[in-house]
């Protein structure tokens, strides 16, 4: 019975956090490019941070702070080039301020020094530049699209929800069982064709863009989505933990919930970016 009532706990707890970061997500992305701007901005630290403590828990040595620093300038940089606010030119700064990783780990005095710089660069590529390449998305020539960036969570939420009943109610054949035993072919299809139908009710609403690119982006939510929550677990699995934090009541921690995210997006910019 105590098992059962904590599980109910876990279960109206995990569905409360649901339902207030959904409203804080819609509400943020819908509301104001700059409203966007901050609630990308706190996930991209908040999420350089965890990885850099997962990390260090396990006795690795990556430099937390210039890699939240290089991600937290890498982020800014493109939201304002996306914007129109400074010049495509700026981005030429990028390489020689990601080098300086290797000039403070002179200074830093750690052992393996080569190791925590290439630590260090991995959360930078790994969380802050998907996130920066989310500015991509988001603004069309002459405006801030908060339809596609909707769009492509309600599809994520989409692909996750359609796997998870599909495969609690037909799973049998596991997709990856190294690393994700609970995974099943069978919940993937049902991903799939829930995130086709979800685009097809976008294309009716969200004209920016048209039918066959909601359809491709549903698709590549679908495939990569799976395949960044996979790589996630990698990650947990090589530092053997459970979760990558608990900052989030129910749903773990930011790597956690943005995993299928984090690894989409470059796939959907670059679709996007060859098809428009």
């Amino acid at each position: 019975m105590e098992t059962e009532k904590k599980q109910l706990n876990n279960l109206q707890l995990r569905l409360l956090a649901g339902v207030i970061g959904g409203a804080v997500f819609i509400g943020a992305i819908y509301f104001h490019e700059w409203t966007f701007f901050g609630l990308f901005l706190a996930l991209t630290v908040l999420g350089l941070l965890e990885f850099y403590r997962l990390l260090s828990d396990k006795g690795f040595q990556p430099n937390r702070v210039i890699g939240t620093i290089l991600g937290l300038g890498l982020y800014v940089l493109g939201f304002l080039v996306e914007r129109g606010d400074v010049g495509s030119d700026w981005l030429f700064l990028l390489p020689p301020v990601m080098l300086l990783a290797l000039v403070a780990e002179l200074y830093r005095k750690k052992e393996q020094p080569f190791t925590n710089v290439a630590l260090t660069l991995v959360g930078v590529f790994y969380i802050a530049a998907p996130f920066t390449l989310l500015h991509v998305l988001a603004f069309l020539p002459d405006r801030y699209s908060w339809q596609i960036i909707l769009g492509v969570m309600f599809l994520i939420w989409a692909s996750d929800t359609g796997a998870y009943a599909a495969g609690r109610t037909l799973g049998k054949n596991k997709l990856f069982p190294r690393i994700s035993p609970g995974k099943t072919w069978e919940g993937w299809v049902g991903g799939v064709l829930l995130s086709l139908g979800v685009a097809w009710i976008l294309s009716l609403y969200y004209q920016d863009l048209e039918l066959e690119h909601w359809l491709g982006v549903a698709v590549l939510v679908s495939v990569f989505g799976a395949l960044g929550d996979l790589v996630e677990s990698m990650l947990k699995r090589s530092l053997n933990v459970k979760d990558s934090g608990t900052l989030i009541p129910g749903h773990g921690g930011i790597l956690d919930r943005f995993d299928s995210l984090i690894l989409v997006i470059p796939f959907l910019v670059a679709f996007l970016e060859l098809v428009r």
